[in-house]
């Protein structure tokens, strides 16, 4: 028999199996159970009825790791509504972009970001604006919790809904342009909870940690496969690494995701405070994108006694389609298991990982041929809201029907593919993209910078950050500006996590005889005392 696959299932299999057990731990301190937790979705869903929301709509959620996000996810997708949730880091206009682009009937945000929309509100087409504290808020704004209390749980219908049907739009980054609506049907949200409930050994009795923002690809499924295996939620607003410590402590955290910057965060603020660091139960990290140095993993699992697991992916694939957990490859106590752990690795279950040439031949396994990862899979995204080109070609640029990440990689044996580089020129700082088109063309309007080319730039901190190589308009020694009033420029028109960490006066950039910008070179110079050109690899 055919049983579709429904977002909903994970939230239902937990009130049916784990009503009366502790689903979330808020960060006011109040505990929910998964009952209570899913009558709190179900009278949002009653709100959103009341207000005219229909299966399809998209309903934004703009907020940190609180159980509201959880709650007003739930409650969207109960009535066939798109959840669409937004980066908290963004500006204004990106708001106003993104709200105006899906078509946002409905914005839920939290109360320390919702001044972002009400920039923007008469610009957009949204008509419902609800916070969690609306008496911190200035504009017009309705209570979450008040519009909660009063509405019956029993009001909602849910309308019937297939497998096929987009449920989600999760916005990229704007790397090349205008951020792209990713769209993701019911059935890709749960095959890809199926596959982290599996590859990231997910069960009932984890407590899980809510460091990796809820708004990246849904916390990377972890809104799904946590609730559905009836796992607890410790919620967040942000990561302090005493917090973090202090949780896992008293909470008993067993599971949690980090990119390597974080991981750097809590390795620094334990050489400074020390401290335990673990509870009661043992503790599994997973670390995304560019592999934690070596130095980093060390810490990890001799210093803090945790167990690291490197994956891969991207807002299109899921995100996760790759694991480095192979353990038949290593010992958890030998030397050899950082090399492994510091690959991309193989595909997760069901997901094929291809890296292909110009031509779309796949590289000989040897370590050394580089060439463009594609995968497929049924994790990977269905298309790009309203974006029909964009979709043709992301789906067969070099293959016919498989996704192209633009990350350039090698294969080496056993099939485990290491990321070289990027064949965009994406920055990617703290575990977000950044455009380096976009700080080119920010910095451009400036009249004293006469030309720009923006690269990645190694960063102890952040993995990598952009630094931006400026021609100005005059002198290179007795610029007309200083580097401090190009990052203040900057700074006062992009997301603040995107200004350039280093803005460097040269008299001219490295170009082809057709006058295009070498960025390679610049890239070689800045990374020449790396092992390679992607993050802290």
């Amino acid at each position: 028999m055919h049983k579709p696959l429904l977002a909903t299932e994970f939230l239902d299999r937990a009130r049916r199996n784990y009503g009366d057990q502790e689903a979330v731990l808020a960060t006011d301190g109040t505990r929910y159970t998964y009952d209570e937790l899913g009558d709190r979705a179900d009278r949002f869903s009653a709100v959103l009825q009341a207000k005219g929301v229909e299966k399809g709509d998209r309903v934004a959620i703009l907020d940190p790791n609180t159980h509201y996000h959880l709650e007003a996810a739930y409650g969207s997708i109960q009535v066939g509504a798109v959840h669409t949730p937004l980066n908290y880091r963004l500006v204004p206009d990106d708001f106003e972009y993104i709200l105006s682009d899906a078509g946002v009937d409905v914005v839920y945000a939290d109360y320390e970001y919702a001044e972002k929309i009400d920039a923007v509100r008469d610009d957009v087409p949204t008509e419902t604006f609800i916070t969690n504290d609306a008496d911190a808020v200035a504009g017009d704004w309705e209570s979450f919790d008040e519009l909660v209390a009063d509405a019956d749980p029993d009001a909602y219908e849910r309308p019937a809904m297939q497998e096929d049907e987009t449920i989600t739009i999760n916005y990229t980054s704007g790397t090349t342009g205008d951020p792209k609506g990713v769209c993701r049907t019911h059935r890709g949200e749960t095959i890809h909870a199926y596959l982290i409930s599996k590859h990231q050994e997910i069960s009932d009795d984890d407590v899980y940690l809510w460091t990796l923002p809820m708004f990246h690809v849904n916390g990377w499924g972890h809104i799904y496969a946590i609730t559905g295996m009836g796992a607890r939620h410790v919620c967040t607003r942000g990561v302090d690494a005493g917090e973090v410590f202090e949780q896992i402590r008293t909470e008993d955290v067993s599971y949690f995701c980090a990119a390597p910057t974080v991981l750097n965060m809590l390795s620094e603020h334990h050489d400074e405070h020390g401290g335990a660091t673990t509870g009661e139960n043992d503790v599994r990290v997973a670390t995304a994108g560019a592999a934690p140095p070596e130095a980093t993993i060390r810490a990890v699992e001799e210093e803090f006694g945790w167990y690291l697991q490197h994956v891969y992916g991207a807002t299109e694939t899921g995100p996760l389609i790759t694991t480095s957990d192979a353990r038949r490859y290593f010992a958890d106590d030998s030397e050899d298991r950082f090399a492994v752990k510091k690959r991309q690795g193989f595909g997760y279950l069901g997901t094929e990982i291809r890296v292909v040439d110009e031509d779309g031949n796949d590289v000989p396994e040897d370590g050394e041929s580089i060439g463009e990862i594609v995968v497929r899979g049924n994790q990977v995204m269905d298309r790009y809201w309203n974006k029909p080109e964009a979709t043709e070609e992301a789906f067969n640029d070099r293959v016919e029907g498989y996704y192209h990440t633009g990350d350039l990689a090698v294969v080496g044996e056993n099939g485990m593919i290491a990321i070289q580089d990027r064949k965009k020129d994406i920055i990617v700082s703290g575990g977000e993209n950044i455009s380096s088109i976009e700080l080119e063309d920010t910095l451009f309007e400036h009249e004293a910078v006469a030309d720009v080319a923006v690269i990645p730039a190694p960063s102890e901190q952040w993995g990598e950050t952009p630094k931006a190589f400026v021609v100005p308009d005059g002198d290179v020694d007795d610029s007309p500006v200083s580097t401090e009033e190009l990052r203040s420029f900057v700074s006062e028109r992009v997301a603040s996590y995107k200004t350039p960490g280093e803005i460097e006066f040269v008299a001219e950039l490295p170009t082809t005889a057709t006058g295009k910008v070498q960025k390679f070179e610049l890239r070689e110079r800045e990374w020449a005392d790396e092992d390679r050109m992607v993050g802290e690899g």
